[in-house]
């Protein structure tokens, strides 16, 4: 058929995913395939299906009398979002989820040598933003989506049920400035080729 279109090579499975989080205005990643910059951490294990990237756009229309359809409709504002639930239990992980804090060691008395330690969320105007790196690779595909400054900005909530593990629900919405990107992908995929002119 003419114009025909169909390329199942440009189909995306996310066979890995991977997040990393580094203190806003580390070094981003350079391209799709070299070494992460060291300053970015794994978080480490995610649940299967959770890694969620949404973009939310809002619009307003004007309307007139002359027609019945909106005449014209503008951008107000630009909103994204990054969900993914957390299987791993740490310090920084809790840090992560709950947009700072701060972990202190406990003195128990009568043992020497073992350790305890508190975890203390952030408290009112005290949550930090964090730079941001998504990762899906499938097969020789590599995506990394970018997010210079990110904050955890809704409540916590933990299911601690006996039959599954419990997660650690991070939850980022994407902060935005007029001096860089609020977000964007790099990607070594051909079909984002710049096409050839004559």
């Amino acid at each position: 058929m003419a114009g025909e279109s169909a390329n199942n090579n440009e189909i995306v499975i996310p066979a890995i995913t991977r997040i990393y989080l580094a203190p806003v205005g580390s070094q981003a990643p350079a391209d799709a395939t070299s070494p992460m910059p060291e300053a970015l951490r794994n978080v480490g294990l995610t649940t299967e299906d959770s890694l969620k990237f949404n973009s939310e756009p809002n619009f307003e229309q004007v309307r007139s009398a002359q027609s019945s359809y909106p005449t014209r409709t503008f951008q107000t504002t630009d909103a994204a979002t990054i969900e993914v639930d957390l299987q791993q239990w740490s310090g920084t992980n809790f840090r992560a989820v709950y947009g700072g804090g701060e972990i202190t060691e406990i003195t128990v008395a009568g043992q020497t040598g073992v350790k305890h330690y508190k975890f203390a969320p952030p408290k009112i105007g005290g949550r930090t933003e964090v730079m941001a790196v998504v990762e899906v690779v499938d097969g020789g595909k590599h995506y990394r989506y970018v997010f210079p400054r990110a904050m955890q900005m809704e409540g916590v909530s933990k299911d601690l049920a006996k039959t599954k593990e419990a997660v650690l629900p991070l939850r980022l919405a994407v902060q935005g400035g007029d001096e860089l990107d609020a977000w964007y992908l790099i990607t070594d995929d051909p079909a984002f080729a710049l096409p050839t002119t004559p």
